[in-house]
C-alpha cells in the first residue's frame, strides 16, 4: 500500500526573498536561514529534515517501546543537526538523537537494557533515518533514567 503526501509552495523573489508551503498539517512560512545568510523568517529547509528526521525517530521509539510492553514515564528528545558550508557547498553531515527515558522507579535491570537497545534500534528503523542513509551520519546518545520512587 502507497500512501502520497502533498506539498504546494510558493516562492517570490530571489535568494533573500522568503515562501510559504502548505504541506496539509504543516502550513508555514520559509527562508534560508540567518546563519547562511539569509532573512531567518519562519523555517527552513534544515529544520525541517531536523524536524522530520527527530519526529520519525520519537514516534518510531514510542511504538517499539509499546511492543515491547515498556512503558515510559515520560519521553523526550533533543536532536541537533550540523551542516557544513565549504566553499559556498552546503553539506548536511549529522543528526544526533538524545533522548530520555524515563521509566518507573522498580524497573528491572533487563528492561533498562531493553529501553537502551531500543532507543539504538529506533533510529535504524525509522523511515527518515533510513531515506537519508548514506549520505548523513544519525547518531543516538540515549539516558535511560529510572523515576524517582514516590516520597512516603
Amino acid at each position: 500500500m502507497k500512501h502520497p503526501f502533498h506539498l504546494k509552495a510558493v516562492w517570490n523573489g530571489g535568494r533573500n526573498s522568503e515562501g510559504q508551503i502548505d504541506a496539509g498539517g504543516l502550513k508555514t512560512v520559509i527562508s534560508i536561514p540567518q546563519e547562511m545568510g539569509g532573512p531567518g523568517t519562519g523555517t527552513n529547509p534544515d529544520e525541517m529534515l531536523l524536524g522530520a528526521a527527530a519526529t520519525c525517530y520519537l514516534i518510531t521509539l514510542a511504538a517499539m517501546l509499546e511492543r515491547s510492553e515498556i512503558t515510559p514515564e515520560s519521553l523526550t528528545l533533543e536532536s541537533e543537526a550540523t551542516v557544513d558550508v565549504t566553499n559556498n557547498v552546503f553539506t548536511y553531515e549529522r543528526i544526533t538523537h538524545k533522548p530520555t527515558i524515563v521509566l518507573r522507579a522498580d524497573v528491572s535491570e533487563a528492561e533498562l537494557k531493553k529501553a537502551e537497545r531500543l532507543a539504538h534500534m529506533a533510529e535504524k528503523s525509522c523511515m527518515i533515518s533510513r531515506a537519508v542513509a548514506g549520505n548523513v551520519t544519525i547518531e543516538t546518545v540515549p539516558s535511560i533514567v529510572m523515576a524517582e520512587p514516590d516520597a512516603v
